[in-house]
């Protein structure tokens, strides 16, 4: 036979293209929607992460930071670099609470050397009452330049936005499970404007680069442990913190990271369920043109020009989609997910790169998985032979007789039956569908009851509603008080990073933590036994974070204490384990607010607020998320079930349009066919709302671990409600859709491949 240098097929495309226009619209829609939001986060993401990792030399980031009790001589700091191979920048620091507003702010020097400062907006300070201040927490505060605000009886006068490069989270502490932007707050000042501000919470803060600076995190982790006992040596330590254990510095980088991975998963389990849709479409297609195929085949045409035609529209369409996807994703939403990010993080300025990894996933990728899955399917349809085509016999197996239906059954229930197994395929993915799209919605719609959740147990279990915490012992005279010691331990570190346990020692007789132990047990807190699965009997191993000394403490008790990760004893038993005098304390509780300490001897102020900071802030920076989140579980819901239930009615259009002819009526024929559609959706929905709960549960947990502190998984039974009512809504706007495509079918349509 003589080559065809053209395939007539191909004009069938624009007519078929033409006749199935809404489906193919809505698929294209769906995959422009899914394209362009990854594409845009994916530009977003590439061009704030190169930002931040041009900002460490750009910036001269430090790698690492330490403290001591004193201001450090001049003498003990030429040993330090002399015999630690870095070099020392000091760094000091003030931290104090605001007077306008609820807040703690904590103020710089000028910062030539180290840790420079990116100016975003306005002038840097020159005179001695001038603030530059970061960005969020100015947006936070509604706080311009020119505006005025006073820390420790001090006017603060703002002359800059800025952002400060070892605060691109807002970190107040490396322990903290999350950073917070609203209540915690970093800026700089003019070296005099510096020293004119009291030295009550002073901190001799020093930075250090090592000469020769590490190549990985392995052997950063080597150096530091070689460069702390050098610092003790030097100096009394109260804190040293290595640049890669610095969640200020690194927790930007490691976010941003993290949520690539999550949006790629999410974009090929939407590609992968949209393929099978397509795959059941084409499926479909053939089964209605078999006849046609078959004269096709048995006139010449190869199984390859069946396959290439029958592949060339869904890929047309996802190719079409992915170019307006990435066209959109660089223009409107790469703003829209930098803001997102920028809502969160206080990062220096960026511009918008070129990324062609973006187009590799979100067009190449996709576009590779649509064809695999397609055409192993019409590769395996297409290999019965064109006489079974003809005949519209196109099983592999012999037709097994249906089983027969109990006759005391309804027949029209029986009808449903029948439906149902004729398109047990189709129900299938139904299912799988309806999973993902729930699993979406119930994801959109827990994280703010459980932050709320978080939120009331920390505040109804709270030890105290102060806690103080001395620089040393200090009497008060305040009635409700009770002295208590505090530190802190770290985690080995053989599960995940290292972590900061905070030790409480406690009175016998306490009235805020009730210990029940014998007086060589501890009781760990319900975080610590949850995040970690210890339980009573078990002996933990703590290390001291600022040497090698380890320490085994036998659990007697699992103590009520949700917001930290935590251990409770006795005081003797801290004193004696910790070799401390017998009346040692360094900590208060109290109810009341004490007033006669100077703030000078008080080196923290714990609060409720202290505590709430990681569910306040997870709230404010994803809450724009989880709308999102649940208008895509939505769409996703709506069109997996239009376009799987309008393959079941066209694959039935032939009995429809018979008993049409026979009589019955739109609302008879709704029953039989979509009815039974029906059922099968609303018993996915009750089987995948606890199947998506027990998932989320297992995902939430891999996803918390991570992170310093336990936020404990909560779904309270309305958020069950509010899924399923979600599901029923979109399931009713898809049956009206259904509806209106049930009375379009013509009775002509039962005379048409009458076999």
């Amino acid at each position: 036979m003589a080559k065809r240098t053209k395939n007539p097929l191909n004009k069938r495309l624009p007519r078929e293209l033409k006749g199935e226009l809404g489906k193919y619209l809505v698929i294209f829609l769906f995959f422009v929607m899914s394209i362009s939001l990854v594409s845009g986060f994916l530009v977003a993401d590439n061009s704030l992460i190169a930002s931040y990792h041009e900002s460490f030399d750009k910036y001269n980031i430090e790698d690492g930071n330490f403290e001591f009790a004193e201001s450090a001589t001049d003498e003990a700091l030429a040993n330090i670099e002399k015999d630690g191979s870095v070099k020392v920048y000091p760094n000091f620091y003030k931290e104090e609470k605001t007077d306008d507003f609820e807040s703690t702010f904590r103020v710089f020097a000028e910062r030539k050397d180290i840790d420079k400062v990116c100016l975003l907006d306005g002038d840097m300070p020159e005179a001695e009452q001038d603030v530059a201040i970061d960005r969020l927490y100015a947006k936070n505060h509604e706080l311009e330049i020119g505006d005025d605000f006073r820390v420790a009886d001090t006017t603060l006068h703002i002359t800059g936005i800025v952002a400060l490069s070892d605060y691109s989270a807002l970190f107040q502490n490396t322990s903290d499970m999350m950073f917070d932007n609203d209540k915690f707050g970093v800026g700089v000042m003019t070296d005099d404007g510096f020293d004119a501000l009291r030295d009550n919470h002073i901190h001799y803060s020093y930075s250090w680069l090592y000469d020769d600076s590490p190549e990985d995190d392995a052997e950063a982790k080597d150096m530091a442990e070689d460069l702390m006992p050098i610092l003790g040596q030097n100096g009394v330590l109260t804190n040293f913190l290595p640049e890669y254990l610095n969640q200020a510095i690194i927790f930007t980088g490691d976010d941003m990271g993290g949520d690539k991975s999550m949006i790629m998963a999410f974009l090929y389990i939407v590609v992968v369920i949209l393929a099978f849709v397509f795959s059941i479409t084409i499926s479909n297609n053939i089964t209605k043109e078999a006849n046609v195929i078959g004269t096709l085949r048995a006139s010449g045409y190869s199984r390859g020009e069946m396959v290439r035609h029958y592949i060339i529209m869904p890929m047309l369409v996802l190719l079409v989609a992915a170019i307006v996807g990435n066209i959109l994703g660089y223009t409107l939403l790469e703003q829209v997910f930098a803001d997102q990010y920028l809502g969160s993080y206080s990062l220096p300025t960026y511009e918008v790169l070129l990324n062609p990894e973006a187009f590799l996933l979100t067009t190449v990728i996709p576009l590779v998985l649509l064809f695999l899955i397609n055409f192993v399917m019409l590769t395996l349809k297409m290999r019965i032979s064109p006489l079974k085509f003809i005949r519209r016999d196109l099983t592999k197996r012999k037709k097994k007789k249906a089983f027969r239906l109990n006759t005391r059954i309804p027949i029209m229930r029986r009808f449903q039956l029948r439906v149902i197994f004729q398109n047990l395929p189709n129900h299938i993915m139904i299912f799988f569908g309806i999973f993902f799209a729930n699993f979406i919605l119930m994801f959109g719609m827990i994280l703010h009851p459980m932050l709320t959740h978080f939120q009331d147990m920390v505040t109804d279990n709270a030890l105290s509603i102060y806690q103080y915490v001395l620089k040393a012992p200090v009497e008060t005279a305040e009635d409700g008080a009770e002295k208590f010691c505090l530190s802190s331990l770290d985690t080995l570190g053989e599960e995940r990073s290292s972590e900061g346990v905070s030790l409480y020692g406690v009175e016998p007789d306490s009235k805020y933590v009730k210990l029940d132990v014998s007086d060589d047990e501890v009781e760990i807190s319900s975080a610590y036994s949850e995040k970690y699965g210890v339980e009573k009997g078990d002996t933990i191993t703590l290390k001291d974070p600022y040497g090698s000394d380890k320490y085994k403490f036998k659990v007697g008790g699992i103590y009520d204490y949700p917001s930290t990760i935590a251990v409770f004893m006795d005081r003797s038993l801290y004193n004696e384990t910790f070799d401390k005098d017998d009346t040692y304390f360094n900590a208060y509780f109290s109810d009341e607010e004490i007033t006669d300490i100077d703030d000078a001897a008080i080196a923290t102020e714990i609060t409720v607020d202290d505590l709430t900071k990681t569910s306040r802030q997870l709230i404010r920076s994803m809450g724009s998320m989880m709308s999102l989140f649940l208008v895509f579980g939505s769409l996703m819901f709506i069109l997996i079930l239009y376009l799987l239930s309008k393959i079941i009615i066209e694959k039935n259009a032939q009995s429809i349009s018979m008993v049409k002819i026979l009589g019955y009526s739109n609302r008879e024929i709704n029953r039989i066919y979509l009815h039974s559609t029906t059922i099968v959706v609303l018993i996915c929905i009750l089987l995948t709302v606890p199947l998506c709960n027990w998932v989320m549960a297992e995902v939430m947990k891999i996803v918390f671990f991570e992170y310093s502190g336990w936020i404990v998984y909560y779904v309270p039974a309305v958020t069950y409600a509010k899924v399923i009512a979600a599901g029923v809504i979109c399931y009713a706007v898809v049956t009206f859709l259904l509806n209106c495509k049930v009375k379009k079918i013509p009775m002509s349509d039962a005379l048409k491949n009458v076999e």
